[in-house]
């Protein structure tokens, strides 16, 4: 029997050559490292930080949060601001975090102008020394 069942298998394989090897090229590429198109892209991938830039638009990610801040100090109630940005996430200090509409308005600008979801958003209360150092 368990000729038989070998016999099957080798037949089977021998109508489905082309399926199998076009299946074992794709594990073969699956398999192979990648490596970065230049050497920017491999020291970035290397060490990430503040200096990095976003994915959609290519600005290092410090100018990115320093425009945001400015954007968020706009806002009505939000007062003054600071923003923290990375790709796992956004973190913003602002005077007027103590109020609901205003973390909401917030946490919707920011998901808007970075992507993120408000999962990854932390709105955090200014202290007063934050408040005066800043001016």
């Amino acid at each position: 029997m368990g000729t038989l069942d070998f016999k099957r298998l080798a037949l089977g394989a021998a109508k489905n050559k082309y399926v199998l090897l076009v299946l074992a090229l794709g594990l073969l590429l699956l398999l192979l490292p990648r490596t970065p198109a230049s050497p920017a892209q491999a020291q970035a991938a290397a060490a990430p930080g503040q200096g990095d830039p976003l994915p959609a638009s290519g600005i290092p990610m410090d100018t990115e949060a320093a425009r945001l801040s400015a954007a968020l100090r706009r806002v009505r109630g939000v007062g003054d601001a600071e923003v923290l940005l990375s790709e796992a996430g956004a973190v913003v200090v602002c005077a007027g975090a103590d109020n609901a509409q205003t973390r909401l308005d917030v946490t919707s600008a920011v998901s808007a102008y970075t992507g993120l979801g408000s999962d990854k958003i932390i709105i955090i209360s200014m202290n007063e020394t934050g408040r005066q150092a800043s001016k």
